[in-house]
C-alpha cells in the first residue's frame, strides 16, 4: 500500500485515524510530529512537503491565489468565534471598538493568520471599524512568502513580542490568539464568549479555522482519495464524539467541544460544505475585503472534486 504523510496536531477528533493509521485498503498513512503545526503548513506550502496537511484555512486561501498545487477538502479541524482575539492596553484609553481607527494595532503573526483576520471581520462587520484606517503591525512574516500585503500592513514591527510592543508604547491594541498573559492588557469585546454566540444567532457564521489539505497530483491520480479521507475523518470525529464522558470532563478540548456544542445547539464540528456554506462565504468575502486575496472565490472553487456534496 502506499504511505501517505500528514502532519496534523493531536485532536481528539483525530485520535481514531492516528491509532488505525490507514485509509481503507489502499493506503498507509504516517503522522509526521511537529511541536507547532504552523511550520507544517509552512513547509507544505513553500516545499509541497507533504502528501496532506493540516493548514489555516486563510492561508490556504492565499496559497490558492499563489497557484500552490494542493486543495483542500471540506473538512475543519478547529474553529470557535473570536471575539476575544481584540485586546487593548488599559491606559489607552479605549473603551469601544471604533476608537481603534488611527491607531497602530499589532498582528499576533502575520497579517493573513486566520485567527486576526477573522479579529478584524468582527471589527468591521459588528462595529463598523474602518479597517484601512488602522496601521496593522504584522508581528512574523506570512506563511505564503509571495503574498503581498496592502500598504497599511507594516513589517517593520517583525520579530518583536507582543508584550514588548505594549510595553513600549508602539501598539495600544492587538489582534490575535494572545500568546499568554501580557500585563494591562483586556479584551476590547465584554462577553466575548456570549458575543460569539449571539454573533452566530443573528448571522448562522459559525468561523473555520483550519482546513485539511491534499496535493493536487494525488487527488489527480488517485480521484476517490479526497472522498475516502473524508469518510476516514468524519469516523474518527464521531469516535472522539463518543468518547467523551460528558459527566466528567477532564480536558481543555473536550470541555470547549461541549461549550462549542451547548452554545450552538448542534455538532460544533461540521463537515462538508453545506454546513458551512455561510462561513465559508463570509471568510471568502473577508479575505477579499481585507485585501488578502485578489478575488472572492466561490465555495466550490475551493475543494476538491467529489468532496463538494459529502456531509458529516
Amino acid at each position: 500500500m502506499l504511505t501517505l504523510s500528514m502532519p496534523t496536531r493531536d485532536y481528539g477528533l483525530m485520535r481514531q485515524l492516528k491509532t488505525q493509521n490507514s485509509l481503507g485498503t489502499e493506503f498507509n498513512i504516517e503522522f509526521p510530529a511537529f511541536d507547532n503545526i504552523l511550520v507544517a503548513a509552512r513547509k507544505m506550502v513553500r516545499e509541497l512537503a507533504f502528501d496532506i496537511c493540516e493548514m489555516p484555512i486563510t492561508t490556504y486561501l492565499v496559497a490558492k491565489a499563489y497557484g500552490k498545487k494542493f486543495t483542500a477538502i471540506p473538512v475543519f479541524l478547529t474553529r470557535n468565534f473570536h471575539h476575544y482575539a481584540v485586546y487593548v492596553h488599559t491606559r489607552a484609553g479605549i473603551n469601544h471598538p471604533n476608537e481603534l481607527e488611527g491607531k497602530t494595532i499589532g498582528v499576533i503573526r502575520g497579517y493573513t493568520v486566520t485567527t486576526g483576520v477573522w479579529a478584524r471581520s468582527v471589527l468591521s462587520n459588528e462595529y463598523g471599524v474602518d479597517l484601512k484606517k488602522i496601521q496593522w503591525a504584522a508581528t512574523d512574516d506570512e506563511h505564503v512568502s509571495e503574498f503581498k500585503a496592502p500598504p497599511f500592513v507594516d513589517y517593520n514591527f517583525k520579530g518583536q513580542s507582543i508584550a514588548e510592543l505594549f510595553s513600549t508604547g508602539k501598539i495600544v491594541a492587538a489582534v490575535g490568539a494572545l500568546p499568554g498573559s501580557v500585563p494591562d492588557v483586556k479584551q476590547v469585546i465584554t462577553n466575548a464568549k456570549e458575543a460569539g454566540f449571539l454573533s452566530y444567532k443573528k448571522t448562522g457564521v459559525y468561523p473555520v479555522n483550519h482546513t485539511v489539505v491534499v496535493k493536487d497530483e494525488l487527488l489527480e491520480k488517485f480521484p476517490n482519495l479526497g472522498k475516502t479521507l473524508f469518510e476516514a475523518l468524519k469516523k474518527s470525529k464521531e469516535a472522539y464524539f463518543s468518547s467523551i464522558n460528558r459527566n466528567d470532563i477532564k480536558s481543555d478540548e473536550d470541555k470547549l467541544t461541549i461549550e462549542l456544542e451547548e452554545g450552538l445547539a448542534s455538532d460544533p464540528f461540521p463537515y462538508g460544505i453545506e454546513p458551512n456554506r455561510k462561513a465559508l462565504e463570509a471568510l471568502n468575502q473577508t479575505a477579499y475585503d481585507q485585501l488578502i486575496t485578489p478575488e472572492k472565490y466561490s465555495v466550490e472553487e475551493l475543494f476538491a472534486d467529489g468532496t463538494l456534496k459529502l456531509c458529516g
